[in-house]
């Protein structure tokens, strides 16, 4: 049974997060929410990520919202890589809200020109749960699995992959040494959402990131056309 208080929040939240979604369509930004576990390598993601963008042949204008509970610590790794990047701090909250990010692209707004972007990577609060419940203007979920977590996610908590476009399984040079099945987690991830887009990759050696950045590429140009 649905408490009428939470309808309300989440009603309010989809309105501003509707206000969002027209701030950033209308410079054409491709803007994914990424949401995982706890040290499931949503940082690593990004900073390989936003290597692989500055390497590219075509540049992108790249930028990145960070939600932790607390520190600046995960901001602070993607401007090292020479992203323009905002922390938000929710203090306890296990997700971030649309309210959050429409602050966080005030703040954003002050390093780059939104006007200008291709891309904005939003790295939620580390959790399966909440974090799915709340649109904050994306295009796109993207849920990150890793192997050590083992092969069980898309069966335990189907909500966030048959909400996500895509699915990272970060950590696969760590299959050999983890109880992981490989395909059992995809089948079982395909099998709640058969439209899910799937990138097995390592952020440590590389492997497997082209695909995972070619979709992320696609994704922009199609929004540029909108």
């Amino acid at each position: 049974m649905e408490i009428p208080v939470e309808r309300r929040i989440l009603a309010a939240n989809e309105g501003l997060a509707a206000r969002n979604r027209e701030r950033l369509r209308a410079s054409g930004c491709f803007v994914v929410n990424l949401i995982s576990s706890p040290g499931a390598g949503k940082t690593s993601l990004l900073e390989r990520t936003a290597d692989a963008l500055r390497a590219g042949p075509d540049p992108v204008s790249f930028a990145v919202i960070e939600g932790d509970i607390a520190t600046e610590q995960d901001a602070a790794r993607v401007r090292a890589r020479g992203v323009p990047a905002v922390q938000i701090n929710t203090r306890g909250d296990c997700h971030l809200d649309a309210r959050m990010v429409s602050g966080a692209l005030d703040r954003l707004a002050e390093q780059t020109d939104l006007a200008k972007l291709d891309l904005l990577i939003i790295e939620n609060v580390g959790n399966l749960i909440c974090p799915t419940e709340f649109d904050l203007g994306e295009d796109a979920k993207v849920v990150v699995a890793s192997v050590p977590e083992g092969d069980d996610k898309p069966s335990k908590y189907p909500a966030t992959f048959l909400r996500a476009s895509a699915m990272v399984v970060n950590k696969i040079d760590l299959l050999p040494y983890v109880d992981c099945d490989l395909d059992r987690l995809i089948g079982d991830a395909r099998a709640v959402n058969g439209r899910l887009a799937v990138f097995p990759l390592s952020c440590r050696t590389g492997e497997g990131l082209e695909a995972w950045i070619d979709w992320l590429l696609a994704g922009a140009r199609q929004t540029t056309r909108r």
